[in-house]
């Protein structure tokens, strides 16, 4: 099972939706690095469940534990095990379910693969799983912060048909973080805000996109075939439960552009760095990073677990109706804004850490 990222900042995630805990071991980070599990903890709580009316009910705190790969508040460049306990884990709450494949779940896919599923919520599908990598994402944060003074900034940019007018250049945490929908637009968070306990007091839910942006990222970052920069974010992102999409600078809309519409002009920027005056290449040229803005945006489907009635079958592949029970999102998009920051993160420290690697070498004789 593919539960690994990364090649020289690299994290394992591990646990089930309704087990002992979730958590990841992350290795290849870089020794002296200061560690505060305060921050860490910080992510987790924008992540965590029962936060406001617009996520699922589950009270669980999320307090994180680190196992191992610190000292005295610093990395010390060994594997960094971090934990979280599941408090409010009710699996009983399935015991119904566990014969009958929920649609749009992982149950059916899941059981054609293994032949055998933990029917226990999501069991590994759950988006508890992407506690490890909030975690892990965290301290990726501080290392970019640290090593290249990179910021990176999510926000919910659309719930069902509300779209936000966000300048990704100039967004900031504190106005995402204002609302319970984060979304830095105030008008239109009180129309998603609307909109999703609509959904939910209706038994339905609803899905939308989450944009981001990552500053200060220098130049020279990815690989120019199978490791391009964008690939790499395309593919982490898209592993986020219920992710459907992904996008970069003027993703699809960009098609609908001529060659000289489209084109990124170079201009004089300081120290002799070329710029570009425009930014629909999203920061990435080539696969490579150009030292724009890296901005991309995911889609997200709406939440499958609804409590009206659905059609489905059983194992053994008889006609049913099913209406789901538990807790759950009317609309991930709120608590998918840490763990796209987090996806953005670690792939970026990555590339980092595999660029300083190149940038050491000594030059080949002529």
């Amino acid at each position: 099972m593919g539960s690994q990222l990364g090649t020289i900042f690299r994290i394992s995630t591990f646990g089930e939706s309704h087990g002992g805990g979730v958590g990841v071991v992350l290795d290849g980070c870089p020794p002296r690095l200061e560690i505060d599990v305060a921050e860490i903890q910080l992510d987790l709580d924008r992540r965590r469940p029962g936060q406001s009316r617009l996520t699922t009910p589950r009270q669980e705190a999320d307090q994180v534990e680190i196992l191992s790969g610190t000292f005295e508040g610093r990395s010390l460049g060994t594997p960094i095990a971090m934990l979280v306990r599941n408090k409010d884990a009710r699996p009983s709450s399935y015991e119904h379910m566990k014969d009958v494949y929920r649609p749009s779940h992982a149950d059916y896919t899941t059981e054609a693969k293994y032949g055998i599923r933990n029917w226990q919520g999501g069991g590994r599908a759950s988006a508890r799983e992407t506690i490890g990598r909030v975690a892990a994402g965290a301290i990726a944060r501080k290392l970019l912060h640290a090593v290249a003074g990179i910021e990176v900034v999510a926000w919910v940019s659309r719930v069902g048909n509300v779209e936000s007018n966000v300048d990704p250049a100039s967004v900031a945490l504190e106005a995402v973080e204002s609302n319970i929908a984060r979304c830095p637009d105030s008008a239109a968070a009180e129309k998603m805000i609307e909109r999703i306990d609509a959904a939910r007091n209706r038994g339905d839910s609803l899905g939308g996109v989450v944009g981001c942006v990552a500053r200060n990222v220098p130049p020279g970052l990815g690989e120019p075939i199978f490791d391009k920069l964008e690939a790499d974010l395309g593919g982490a992102l898209m592993s986020l439960p219920a992710s459907k999409g992904f996008e970069i600078g003027s993703g699809f809309e960009g098609t609908k552009l001529t060659g000289i519409e489209h084109n990124d002009p170079f201009v004089p920027g300081e120290d002799g760095v070329p710029r570009t005056s425009s930014n629909r290449s999203g920061g990435v040229q080539g696969g490579i990073s150009n030292g724009e803005p890296v901005v991309v945006r995911v889609a997200f489907k709406p939440t499958a677990t609804i409590s009206q009635a659905q059609q489905t079958v059983t194992r053994e592949g008889e006609a049913t109706t099913l209406e789901a029970q538990g807790r759950h999102d009317p609309c991930v998009l709120p608590r998918a804004v840490p763990m796209v920051e987090a996806m953005v993160c670690l792939v970026l420290a990555d590339h980092l850490l595999r660029q300083r690697g190149v940038d050491v070498l000594p030059p080949l004789p002529a």
